[in-house]
């Protein structure tokens, strides 16, 4: 499918399926079974403040009550950070922030999630530098050539986190995130585990070489992560907290542990629901997507294992639009009762999507191109049915930037 403004046009309308019941999460019902994914876009300040460009991006995807909003992946802590206008939530001045998104989402009747987010070997060494923070992960261990040369010329070399580096992410970097996302009115936490950074470079044989109590067999390499959730258990609530997963996803990473280690997070986090802490849900990523980009899932890549292991909510995404206009994927994988679709790309270029899903209306292509911008150009110049008729101007909205919410 061409990436551009063109139409999927004629599609079923899904307003008499189960996406459009109401589901139980944690303390919260929604409305329907959909979700805005959390989805990267550069619009915040040099120093990680939410911006006016995204109170107007969130409130407008909110516009549907009882709708999930998961936020863009926010900084947890400094040194978790090391890309330019990505937010953060270690700060006041970002806690603050966050509060009048989480307002304006809660005051349409839509409700929101946090996801913290830790970088690792995936951060850009030179960002680092600037913050004053050394290039870490979980093994001294490149994930690209290119990253490698960044970090030379940025005399920032990559070196393994110390185990008190690993203590102080549990004790005092997660959990002041936690502290300050319920600050910010927050109604879910959800804990980044996926996509090759840092958590899940723990969880990943090729990108954990450790020999220590962290490293080795697949319970030390999920240890990171799971004394993480602990830690966070009586500080959110277990039923407002949650984990993404990416089994089979191979970007960032040079292999994926793909079931093997999973079973066993999600075995831990079956163990901890049966025992009174259920998380709100678990987030995983399907083997046709990684990252951003739509692949081939290959033989064996399914996430059926995971279904049989965790018996509470999942949140599934994963270009479930890719047999539309019918979307039978989709109709098949909600119809368990228990499982919500999270949108991202389509939800980008179409704010009122939950609308336009329910009644059938067409849906606006996206335009990979405006991403990962710092302007306003192809993040609030997207139109819902109701002002169909507004126009922009590309060339002023590309030099719009956001200013930092007081």
């Amino acid at each position: 499918m061409p990436e551009g403004k063109e139409q999927i046009t004629a599609i079923r309308a899904l307003g008499d399926t189960e996406l459009f019941k109401p589901i139980q999460l944690g303390p919260n019902k929604l409305a329907q079974r959909i979700a805005f994914a959390p989805s990267t876009r550069f619009r915040a300040t040099e120093n990680h403040v939410p911006t006016d460009l995204q109170l107007e991006y969130y409130t407008a995807r909110a516009q549907a009550p009882g709708t999930l909003i998961i936020t863009e992946a926010t900084f947890a802590s400094p040194q978790g950070a090391g890309y330019a206008h990505v937010p953060g939530i270690f700060t006041q001045e970002q806690t603050q922030a966050w509060k009048k998104v989480t307002d304006a989402i809660r005051s349409q009747g839509s409700f929101s999630c946090v996801q913290l987010w830790h970088l690792g070997r995936t951060a850009e060494p030179e960002n680092l530098k600037n913050e004053g923070q050394d290039f870490v992960s979980s093994s001294a261990l490149y994930y690209s050539e290119e990253s490698k040369e960044k970090a030379v010329k940025a005399g920032n070399p990559i070196r393994a986190l110390t185990e008190a580096e690993i203590e102080d992410m549990i004790e005092h970097q997660y959990p002041t995130a936690a502290r300050n996302a319920l600050d910010a009115g927050f109604d879910y936490v959800e804990i980044h585990s996926a996509h090759g950074y840092t958590l899940d470079q723990f969880l990943n044989a090729s990108s954990n070489h450790r020999e220590d109590q962290w490293g080795g067999s697949i319970e030390n390499r999920a240890r990171l992560l799971l004394r993480v959730i602990d830690k966070l258990i009586p500080i959110v609530g277990a039923d407002r907290l949650a984990v993404r997963l990416s089994p089979w996803a191979k970007f960032q990473v040079d292999e994926c542990d793909g079931a093997e280690v999973h079973s066993y997070v999600l075995e831990q986090l079956q163990n901890r629901a049966e025992s009174g802490n259920q998380l709100a849900y678990v987030s995983i990523v399907e083997p046709r997507v990684s990252g951003i980009y739509d692949v081939d899932a290959q033989k064996g890549e399914s996430n059926e294992f995971a279904l049989k292991i965790w018996k509470g909510v999942f949140i599934r995404a994963g270009n479930f639009t890719y047999d539309a206009p019918e979307f039978k994927s989709l109709i098949r994988d909600v119809d368990d009762g228990r499982t919500i679709i999270a949108f991202s790309r389509f939800f980008l270029s179409n704010p009122d999507l939950v609308h336009r899903l329910k009644v059938g209306l067409p849906l606006t292509n996206y335009d990979r191109d405006t991403f990962y911008q710092f302007y306003n150009w192809g993040y609030n110049t997207w139109n819902g049915e109701a002002d169909a008729d507004k126009s922009y101007d590309e060339e002023k909205e590309k030099h719009v930037f956001g200013k930092a919410l007081a």
